[in-house]
């Protein structure tokens, strides 16, 4: 089933096009990795399909079960998100606040999830630290917990491992792909790392100045975007 698809889209901002005639569309169980050089529209497209931001032309449909703002989402950390005064039970628990409507309390059902989504990023031993506290791997995973938290369909991830050591990273890689294939979550990354891409995804969205691709990473591989952009080197 398709959970989010793209047609025609034109995407920008101040009328001012960065990506036109984007077709493409994300379903269920896959694992779509959004790679481009900077200022190819990435951030543009994260924003229209999170819709804080208003396409140019086009539409994004969602499957109807599927909200904008039930997608998962876990920005690039900022040094302000880092020393964020919160306790690490507490941010997760906020994921679920778009699904609270009316009500001004968390039920036992968002504080039963929040635990669940803690103990698979094997941080429920550290749920009363302060987030301030903790390692920059530590750190993503309590967003990575709190974005699971936000949604059981989709989750939109924008350079996760940024910033953290190869250890912390290959960490993150690992947990993504459990919740992709063991948990049935469709993945959107944002990510510069090709070698990931080749690894982990199903398919591959290409942004640049000179057009876009999208198909399988396989299609990919022996595409002549990538052989342009990549020179077609073979990756493990």
């Amino acid at each position: 089933m398709s959970l989010i698809k793209c047609e025609n889209l034109k995407i920008g901002y101040n009328d001012k096009t960065v990506l036109s005639d984007l077709n493409f569309e994300i379903n269920e169980n896959d694992y779509l990795y959004i790679i481009g050089e900077n200022g190819s529209g990435k951030s543009t497209l994260i924003k229209s399909i999170l819709k804080l931001q208003k396409p140019l032309d086009g539409k994004i449909e969602y499957c109807p079960n599927l909200k904008a703002n039930e997608i998962g989402y876990l920005p690039q950390q900022s040094s302000i998100q880092r020393d964020f005064p919160a306790g690490v039970e507490e941010i997760v628990l906020s994921g679920s606040i778009n699904r609270m409507g009316f009500r001004p309390f968390y039920t036992a059902k968002h504080r039963k999830k929040a635990r669940h989504n803690m103990e698979l990023m094997r941080i429920e031993d550290i749920k009363n630290e302060s987030y301030q506290s903790l390692s920059g791997g530590q750190q993503q995973r309590v967003l990575l917990a709190r974005a699971l938290t936000a949604s059981s369909k989709a989750l939109l991830l924008d350079e996760p491992v940024t910033g953290l050591d190869p250890i912390a990273a290959s960490d993150m890689y690992s947990l993504i792909e459990t919740i992709n294939k063991e948990y049935r979550i469709a993945v959107i990354m944002v990510s510069h790392d090709i070698n990931a891409a080749f690894k982990y995804a199903t398919h591959i969205l290409h942004l640049s100045s000179s057009g876009v691709f999208f198909g399988t990473k396989d299609e990919y591989r022996n595409s002549e975007f990538h052989k342009r952009f990549y020179g077609g080197g073979i990756y493990d």
